[in-house]
């Protein structure tokens, strides 16, 4: 008999919520990428900094953006664009000293959800976001993320895949300084399209099971 743990995966699992374009634009740009971040990777390299310790480090500084909007909101997005620089630097550390995983990747995917989910939220709690907005974007972007990691489990990826966090976070100083009570309308907009992708995700998922 087969030990669970010894069954090979398909040949094209990934422990991340990639779609097939995403992956394929991020084959075909990775040697731009590695010339762009080279000099810093080099130094991260130098001072022992792995993936992971980026990794939480985003983790950290995205989750502080919940209590720091409470108290100054410039200093709250200072964190939250910390925490998207960050998140854009594990990825290529990790191909740069050539330790890329499938469990890297499912962290990583974990972390900006987790981010994603807290900081929507704190909005919620600070009467930013509407309640009904707020919690139909959480839950469908997370239904969504689970969906594309299951396809890609199955071989199966989506050909395009909507993850509008970065949309939504350059958005919060255009809601706090410029457009204020206009970011649910956004919500609205993005929670449409994740619906429409969780729907073909759901139906391909069953149609391949």
């Amino acid at each position: 008999m087969t030990n669970h743990s010894e069954r090979k995966q398909p040949a094209e699992f990934y422990g991340d919520c990639y779609s097939k374009g995403e992956r394929e634009w991020m084959s075909q740009t990775q040697r731009y990428r590695e010339r762009l971040f080279g000099p810093l990777l080099k130094l991260l390299e130098r001072f022992n900094v792995a993936p992971d310790h980026l990794t939480l480090l985003s983790l950290f500084a995205g989750l502080t953006f919940c209590p720091l909007y409470f108290w100054s909101i410039p200093a709250a997005f200072a964190a939250l664009m910390l925490h998207a620089a960050l998140d854009g630097l594990d990825g290529p550390l990790a191909r740069h000293l050539g330790v890329a995983s499938r469990s890297g990747s499912f962290t990583d995917t974990m972390t900006d959800q987790l981010v994603v989910t807290a900081t929507t939220i704190a909005l919620m709690k600070a009467g930013v976001i509407g309640i009904a907005a707020g919690s139909n974007y959480i839950f469908l972007y997370g239904v969504v993320v689970a969906f594309a990691m299951i396809r890609n489990a199955l071989a199966v990826p989506y050909s395009w895949i909507v993850r509008p966090r970065f949309i939504v976070y350059l958005w919060l100083p255009v809601e706090a300084y410029l457009l204020p009570g206009t970011i649910d309308y956004l919500l609205w907009f993005c929670s449409a399209l994740l619906a429409l992708k969780m729907l073909t995700g759901f139906f391909r998922i069953r149609k391949t099971l």
